[in-house]
């Protein structure tokens, strides 16, 4: 089933999250060096994605017209807002970093290549060995962040899913469309692109600035868009 893949992945997340939620409270100095070690590990992640692409005008200009619209369309505050609601529905502490844990993990575990890359094979070829890796991987790093950022890592699972599930069949129907050559051409961009992003979100972990990671969303899509543009406008 061309969503196999994808639920595997959102009930590792459960799994991993629930599972970090249980385990003995651990120092907050113990929880600061290994959120510090998460920011590193998702800094370093991103730098590789980030240098997959050798046309950097067209990741520049994705990332700016993806921030402008981002920001245009509060991409961040909305997602913010949908942890706070969450937040008030399970959370008698108001202290409570529900919303954090939730756009934080959503963020790391939708934006990347492995989603991407693992969503399309489902969808093409009905292969879920990438996604059931990352599933090992998501659950690892959900275990790790829900021990911090508390049940709002749970609730990540559900954007995964449709985001996943979506790639998944889109890419069973996309390659009749545009073909394979520019399907790899494409993916190419959006790994770089989406590199950037994790970049952004292990600077955010490590505390280094705060940067609105999810308002350059749209980059994504603009970049993807812009391969068969320049394809087709070069000849």
């Amino acid at each position: 089933m061309v969503l196999t893949g994808a639920v595997v992945n959102a009930a590792a997340i459960i799994g991993g999250g629930a599972l970090g939620i249980v385990i003995p409270r651990v120092k907050e100095e113990m929880k600061k060096t290994v959120m510090a070690a998460l920011g590193m590990l998702v800094l370093v992640l991103g730098i590789g994605m980030a240098l997959k692409s050798d046309n950097f005008v067209l990741v520049a200009f994705s990332l700016a017209i993806g921030g402008i619209v981002g920001e245009l369309l509060a991409i961040e505050h909305r997602l913010r807002q949908l942890g706070d609601r969450l937040q008030r529905l399970v959370a008698k502490d108001k202290q409570s970093n529900i919303a954090e844990g939730f756009v934080t993990t959503t963020l790391v575990f939708c934006i990347g290549a492995m989603a991407v890359l693992g969503s399309i094979e489902s969808g093409l070829h009905d292969n879920h060995n990438i996604l059931y890796t990352k599933s090992i991987l998501d659950g690892f790093l959900a275990l790790l962040f829900a021990s911090t950022l508390g049940i709002g890592v749970l609730f990540s699972s559900l954007p995964i899913l449709i985001y996943e599930g979506l790639l998944s069949v889109l890419a069973s129907m996309i390659t009749t469309w545009i073909g394979q050559t520019m399907l790899d051409a494409m993916i190419v961009e959006v790994t770089s692109i989406g590199g950037i992003l994790i970049m952004g979100i292990g600077i955010n972990i490590l505390n280094v600035m705060r940067i609105k990671v999810a308002n350059l969303l749209p980059a994504i899509l603009i970049g993807a868009l812009m391969v068969p543009v320049l394809k087709w406008f070069g000849g």
